[in-house]
């Protein structure tokens, strides 16, 4: 387990990040700052680590060494590693909690990796649920719910493979969960397209949970939130590039990826989501997400503990009614992709 004190600040922010866009924040009263908890979860080499760093604009996580080629083909087993920065947004300052999970999905059976996750989100619930029954609470006690879990999606093109199917079902009711395509970039912008739809397509027909930017009692009077929050469904998932390269443009630093046929500016919108995902986290929609883990997904999870119905809390009902559909369907469609 590693903290990152995200001190080293080398990763310049870009003309076209957070600092152009006007502050949107709906949660101002955090004097001392406003914590979040984000969870990563997603295969090896879909650009986890670079994401982080680029979402926190400074080498969170350093470099890895090079695997030891003897024991490259042992698949190492799922850890959860944890990174503690802070942020100032808009004027806010955020207590960042990034819990990353290297190793998931890089085994031959991953039910393991599955039940690990579920049972880290519950035990947190937990904590805050033994909390609350204390005649006497602490007041240096840390709330560590995780507020969103970003689910990286390989870039095959094709369609959701069995194991995001399976991991995003079972987690749904546990966790704001964002599909967010991995190194989208490796896709050309018309396969971008087809691809987003036919996840979209897979998340509709499996009854799948995932954070679809719901509109609240307070937003239907809100024009501009309703059409804000319409525009970002119709964004999912979301497209992310990485990056830490910094060049020259003009004067102004841009973060790029480079290849031989050009570059990929990560925070400009035509060519990654980043900027705007980077947004939604730590601007726009920060608070929506803390809110609905409170008021939603715990709520949930403590009516089903305090009735004895955990058991089978973390499935969804909508996604049991196509279980069997989904189970005849997954084998085939994972080979294909």
């Amino acid at each position: 387990m590693r903290d990152g004190s995200g001190e080293d600040n080398n990763v310049a922010p870009s003309v076209y990040s957070h600092v152009s866009r006007p502050g949107s924040h709906r949660y101002k009263n955090a004097k001392k700052g406003l914590p979040f908890n984000l969870m990563l979860v997603g295969e090896s080499g879909l650009g986890r680590t670079t994401f982080l760093n680029t979402l926190c604009e400074r080498a969170v996580v350093p470099p890895s060494e090079p695997p030891n080629p003897d024991q490259a083909h042992i698949a190492e087993p799922m850890q959860f590693k944890h990174y503690a920065v802070d942020m100032d947004e808009d004027g806010m300052k955020i207590i960042l909690n990034v819990i990353d999970t290297p190793g998931f999905g890089n085994g031959t059976d991953n039910e393991t990796c599955f039940n690990q996750i579920q049972e880290y989100l519950e035990t947190q619930f937990d904590d805050v649920l033994s909390e609350e029954n204390r005649i006497k609470r602490n007041p240096k006690f840390k709330d560590s719910r995780v507020h969103a879990l970003l689910y990286f999606i390989n870039p095959t093109g094709h369609s959701l493979r069995q194991i995001d199917i399976e991991l995003m079902r079972r987690l749904g009711n546990r966790v704001n969960i964002i599909p967010v395509i991995g190194r989208s970039d490796s896709l050309t912008p018309r396969e971008l397209v087809l691809f987003k739809q036919r996840i979209m397509d897979d998340i509709a027909a499996y009854g799948i949970p995932v954070f679809s930017f719901p509109n609240s009692e307070d937003d239907e009077d809100d024009e501009e939130t309703v059409e804000e929050n319409a525009e970002l469904r119709a964004m999912l998932p979301f497209a992310a590039v990485g990056c830490e390269e910094v060049i020259n443009e003009d004067g102004r630093p841009v973060r790029v990826r480079s290849y031989p046929w050009g570059v990929v500016q990560v925070d400009n919108d035509e060519h990654s989501d980043f900027d705007r995902l980077r947004y939604v986290l730590l601007n726009s929609h920060i608070g929506d997400l803390r809110e609905r883990t409170q008021n939603d997904i715990y709520e949930l999870y403590r009516t089903e503990k305090l009735s004895g119905n955990t058991a089978s809390a973390a499935s969804n009902p909508t996604a049991d009614a196509t279980q069997s559909h989904a189970t005849m369907a997954l084998h085939p469609r994972s080979v294909a992709a």
